[in-house]
């Protein structure tokens, strides 16, 4: 077998480019690397690395330069393969572990000292996919802003993979779905456009990709988690609980989509087409289709990445067969229309320095051929869909994404990142009458319908220094820079429903992760954050009275603090802890446009005061033989939190700003039975309660627009022969029942349980796989329609059970 060879010696650029390309072999040279050192010591003594990310290749040749430790390979076995960049002080074997993480292969030792890097010795059926399902103690978090290590954090971290994502796309693209399948914390999936109710440890997360924020929290469209199409991510880092490292808006914690990367120095491409349908029916109207295609390389310094999808939704069946209601006024993905163009240019300026361009434009928008038909809510009769075109343009959403990255690995020691971006968001929203669109002359019927539109623009800049203090201690710091301008406007006669809202904010910041003792890591941050608002004077529609509103300028300045710590007292247990605060505003546009009283002005308005949350946390996690483990507890509070209430007839709703506190806890248990069997077990436990009469206690329940349901989500990977594989997954909601809200009615929620299965078969070229959701079509009403967003109106059952069929290939 011919071999590359990694050489401890300074390479020229020609070389390296010989090296990459398979041209040199173990016969070049002859090196003895036990002249100076005895081989256990050289692998295992500590020493400083700088790897830069970029293909398993150059990761390789880098780490052999540096530890002067021959490393060879066959070229094909580490094509495509990427890793993140390391920055730090491990001994040789511990890198080397770390650089292999996930990736289906092992350095094997040779008798001269040197290491092979070969293909585990695992049965084929096992993929590196599925092994990276598994093998997650080595990655590392970039949503951290310091590249912590998964093991090292004192929060819990969830890392959905590429593979997860594919699989779960087998059955469904919709991302809300997806993250409810995989995060028990997560609210159940509402099945529509909108993503109101849909809570994360019952507070609002921020969405972000790449860590662009993606959350419009100004004027909270309830639309941020459907910004990007699923096919074109990599990866989902998920950090639970209250965070202020990226900002404005994480107070139930952080969803970060990172996109695909160049995947090899050659072209790579893949192709995914499939088909969904009903079980029950099978016609055109109720068929949904969709196809994504991907290519990325790279070429000398350059990389490239295009992403395209194309998803045509048809109408959804409940159990019964009947047509769900459509959500006519907050859009809905069922008989929809989306479409997703995504890029990323990248180019090595010199073997320190990288910047690269990226551009996601994504649309979903509604067919406008279905007319929703009220239920009865008291009756348990639900809402429906009938033929007819209603009232108005389709509901729709568009996003324009843009960011320009720049990093270099060796600034004066430093690890230095800049990033600019640039988030356009458009949301129409479907005809509505209400008394707020109320006008004598332009809007007598009082039918009108709303459109969002938020311009975010700003700058993240971030420094990283390891290797203080004789390699214990790391030190990230930074500034970040935002601007955000939202307003709200009646589309049909053009009126201005919410007034420009113009958002400004700085937030330097500091974060240090020490290791005095190699069982212990220490962390503690400060962030300081001082925001303002812009609002000119502005007269509220007629529905509400006519009010003048005189404007202002109103500033907050708040200082966040966090801590942490993560004790192993054994390789394979670990211990952690850790205290956050988190940094939100209320929904300012529902604020502004709710004003009744004449003569109040911007400044004086109590409810713009940006909501601090504190999250304490504490865990037990560890990995022991083919086990994997771990739980938590933590406690969420508010002094001046923010929570939703409607009107009688659920067709308005406010922000209440009162006293909040949410506890919970989660566990997630991994069982490995053998190399092509793994079992999973997710629960999640929380509570939530407010301060109802404004006595500093709290005496209610946050409503199920605020909190989700207990959750159980078990989970079954299997392979059965090298082509045939299957996945089974099943969640359980648990019943709850709500205390009475002043004035309203008891909310009660009915529990359900739904099963989805897939089944993979691999081809000569290519895959086939089918998917099932809700397998035993259980009948059921959705966990927002029974709880506060449940109305005659709203009345929606859950989809019956589908079946997807597709075919993907990669070349």
């Amino acid at each position: 077998m011919k071999h590359t060879t990694f050489l401890p010696l300074t390479l020229s650029p020609l070389s390296r480019q010989l090296i990459m390309a398979g041209m040199l072999t173990t016969a070049m040279v002859s090196t003895d690397l036990t002249t100076n050192l005895s081989y256990a010591d050289s692998m295992t003594q500590q020493q400083s690395f700088h790897i830069q990310a970029g293909s398993l290749e150059s990761a390789l040749n880098q780490f052999s330069v540096q530890s002067g430790i021959t490393v060879s390979f066959s070229p094909d076995v580490v094509a495509g393969i990427q890793t993140s960049a390391y920055q730090g002080t491990k001994a040789p074997s511990s890198l080397l572990s770390v650089l292999l993480a996930n990736t289906g292969l092992e350095a094997t030792l040779l008798s001269n000292g040197s290491y092979s890097i070969v293909r585990k010795s695992v049965p084929v059926a096992v993929t590196p996919k599925q092994k990276q399902s598994v093998e997650l103690d080595d990655m590392l978090i970039t949503s951290t802003r310091s590249d912590t290590q998964l093991k090292d954090s004192p929060q819990v971290v969830t890392v959905i993979n590429r593979a997860q994502i594919e699989q779960q796309m087998e059955m469904s693209s919709d991302s809300s779905q997806i993250l409810s399948n995989l995060l028990p914390s997560f609210s159940p999936s509402r099945q529509k456009l909108t993503s109101g109710g849909e809570t994360f440890r019952g507070r609002s997360p921020l969405f972000l990709i790449d860590g662009v924020p993606q959350s419009n929290p100004l004027r909270d469209g309830q639309r941020d988690g459907h910004t990007i199409d699923m096919s074109m991510v990599e990866r989902v880092e998920v950090i639970h609980g209250a965070s202020a490292i990226h900002g404005l808006g994480a107070t139930g914690g952080i969803i970060n989509f990172i996109t695909r990367r160049p995947s090899q120095d050659s072209l790579k491409q893949s192709l995914n087409v499939q088909m969904t349908t009903p079980t029950g029916e099978f016609g055109d109207e109720t068929s949904g289709y969709r196809t994504d295609y991907n290519l990325s390389g790279s070429k000398n310094d350059f990389e490239y990445t295009l992403g395209l999808s194309y998803e045509r939704q048809g109408v959804f069946l409940d159990a019964d067969g009947t047509e769900i209601g459509v959500d006519n006024v907050q859009g809905d993905i069922m008989n929809s229309k989306s479409y997703d163009l995504f890029t990323k240019l990248g180019y090595w300026i010199n073997d320190d320095q990288h910047i690269e361009a990226s551009l996601n434009r994504y649309q979903v928008k509604g067919g406008n051929d279905y007319i929703s038909v009220d239920g009865d809510i008291e009756k348990g009769i639900p809402t429906t869909s009938v033929r007819g075109t209603p009232v108005g343009d389709a509901p729709y959403i568009r996003v324009l994404t843009t960011s320009l990255k720049y990093q270099n690995y060796d600034l004066a020691g430093m690890e230095f990142t800049a990033q600019a971006y640039r988030q356009e968001f458009e949301a129409l929203y479907g005809a509505l009458a209400s008394s707020s669109f109320e006008d004598p002359v332009l809007a007598p019927d009082s039918i009108d319908q709303t459109q969002i539109e938020s311009v975010k623009k700003g700058a993240k800049f971030t420094f990283v220094k390891d290797g203080l203090l004789e390699d214990r201690l790391k030190v990230t710091t930074g500034l970040d820079l935002i601007e955000d301008s939202s307003l709200q406007n009646l589309a049909m006669t053009n009126r201005n429903y919410v007034p420009e809202v113009v958002y400004k904010n700085y937030a330097p910041f500091l974060q240090l992760q020490l290791q005095p003792i190699d069982a212990v890591v220490l962390h503690a941050g400060v962030r300081y954050e001082h925001s303002e608002l812009d609002v000119d004077d502005f007269t509220t529609v007629y529905g509400k009275g006519s009010v003048d509103v005189k404007g202002g300028n109103p500033d907050f300045s708040e200082t966040l603090f966090n801590g942490g710590i993560v004790v192993s007292p054994l390789s394979w247990m670990s211990v952690f802890a850790n205290y956050s605060e988190g940094f939100g505003m209320p929904d300012v546009g529902r604020v502004l446009r709710g004003v009744s009283v004449a003569g109040l002005s911007v400044d004086s308005l109590l409810d713009l005061e940006p909501i601090l949350t504190t999250n304490r946390e504490i865990g037990l996690r560890f990995d022991w033989d083919t086990v994997d483990f771990e739980i938590s507890y933590y406690e969420s509070d508010s002094d001046l939190g923010s929570h939703l209430s409607a009107n009688a007839d659920k067709t308005e709703y406010f922000v209440n700003r009162e006293k909040t506190e949410i506890n919970g806890a989660e566990a997630n248990l991994g069982w490995k039975m053998n190399d092509d069997h793994k079992l999973n077990l997710a629960y999640s436990y929380i509570r939530g309660r407010y301060d109802s009469n404004d006595d500093g206690k709290v005496d209610t329940d946050l409503n199920g627009q605020n909190i989700p349901p207990n959750r159980l989500i078990a989970s079954w990977q299997a392979e059965w022969t090298p082509k045939l594989s299957s996945f089974v997954q099943a969640s359980y909601n648990f019943d709850r029942n709500f205390d009475e809200e002043p004035g309203k009615d008891e909310e009660q929620f009915k529990s359900y349980g739904l099963i989805d299965a897939t089944m993979a078969y691999k081809l000569s070229a290519g895959k086939l796989h089918a998917g099932v959701t809700n397998l035993l079509n259980k009948d059921y009403f959705s966990y927002s329609s029974q709880t506060s967003y449940g109305s005659d109106t709203r009345n929606f059952k859950g989809r019956g059970r589908t079946l997807t069929v597709g075919y993907s290939l990669d070349f």
